[in-house]
């Protein structure tokens, strides 16, 4: 399947009106200060709470957190992926209703890039993250994955800076011909955000960062979020190099007892249910010195491992509890059904 490239996203996003998509759909749009307000489709909405903002091309509902740009409504309002959005945009002249007067070169080539040449890796890194939470924000492919897995809760995605990567980045960029876009992506690439190919290395993920007591990003994970994925594309994807740091961290500082995950998805799941003082490694490999020190620095006296009940993730959790225990803390097994991680029970089960 042929990649969409980042100047037919560009084009779209600029040239395919959001104001006169809305108003395709059926919804009156009025003045309300700089922006169009209207009642928003996608939830009962009794008080106009969807708004268009014509000078940025983009449209939000206060009611029920969803927005974005012209490809984000045509997947939300059509029901339809990412790609099926840009072929229907591309195919359908009627769906986009006609066109918006396109940006002028003048104000692209002055736009803010999301990332700075001259900031340093960890700076690139924090960027990065930033631009990523955006992202996720405003697009409702990544908002319904997190829905189904139980994790749209907007305290979590604030908090811990959730964030999707889509392709978007590489259009923020200055174009790879000139020598700013050449070297800025060339640093991406060093550090494991780009491959050699030109692509995303998280391309199409839900990104959770990991960040020690100073706010530096130390691990990147992320997890795919559509299904119809090439055989043998990997879900589960990291920077390159060892994984350093432990997520959620600050909550182990008051915690004498803690829950720790095999998966981060499963340690959000807790977390939104309610059992903040929680943790994962990172896979039944993934459990490292870091996690070591951060329980023994923190008088950790106890360890519920939540690992997935099968027969990798028991085998894991026996080895660990044997080296948890030899270090004095106390280890138990929470047990879930034959088969099942924390996220697939927490699914089936009110309350989780």
């Amino acid at each position: 399947m042929p990649r969409i490239s980042d100047a037919t996203l560009e084009r779209l996003k600029n040239e395919v009106s959001v104001e006169r998509l809305v108003a395709s759909a059926g919804i009156e749009l009025r003045k309300s200060g700089k922006d169009l307000i209207g009642a928003c489709p996608f939830h009962d909405d009794g008080e106009p709470s969807l708004v268009v903002t014509t000078t940025k091309n983009l449209w939000h509902c206060f009611g029920c957190q969803c927005g974005g740009g012209p490809i984000d409504w045509v997947m939300k309002f059509e029901k339809v992926s990412f790609r099926r959005a840009v072929e229907l945009l591309q195919a359908d002249p009627s769906l986009a209703a006609q066109v918006a007067e396109p940006l002028k070169k003048g104000r692209e080539q002055t736009s803010t890039a999301p990332v700075a040449l001259d900031a340093d890796d960890q700076e690139l890194l924090q960027q990065t993250v930033a631009y990523y939470h955006e992202t996720l924000t405003a697009t409702a492919e990544a908002q319904a994955y997190l829905k189904t897995r139980g994790l749209d809760h907007p305290e979590l995605i604030a908090r811990f800076q959730l964030g999707y990567a889509n392709r978007t980045l590489g259009v923020q960029l200055p174009e790879r011909t000139r020598k700013a876009g050449a070297e800025i992506r060339s640093r991406l690439e060093k550090l494991g955000l780009y491959r050699e190919t030109g692509h995303e290395h998280f391309n199409g993920s839900l990104i959770v960062p990991v960040f020690d007591e100073h706010g530096n990003v130390t691990v990147l994970y992320g997890r795919k979020v559509r299904s119809d994925l090439r055989k043998g594309t990997p879900l589960h994807l990291y920077l390159p190099g060892p994984h350093r740091g432990v997520w959620n961290a600050e909550a182990l500082r008051s915690a004498k007892e803690v829950i720790l995950c095999e998966a981060l998805i499963d340690a959000m799941t807790f977390w939104c249910a309610g059992f903040h003082n929680v943790t994962a490694a990172y896979g039944i490999e993934g459990f490292t010195d870091d996690h070591v020190a951060a329980f023994k620095g923190n008088g950790i006296e106890r360890i519920l491992i939540a690992y997935d009940c099968d027969e990798p993730g028991n085998r894991a959790a026996e080895k660990l509890a044997e080296r948890l225990q030899a270090m004095g803390m106390d280890c138990y097994r929470i047990q879930f059904p034959h088969g099942m991680d924390a996220n697939e029970y927490a699914l089936k089960v009110t309350p989780a």
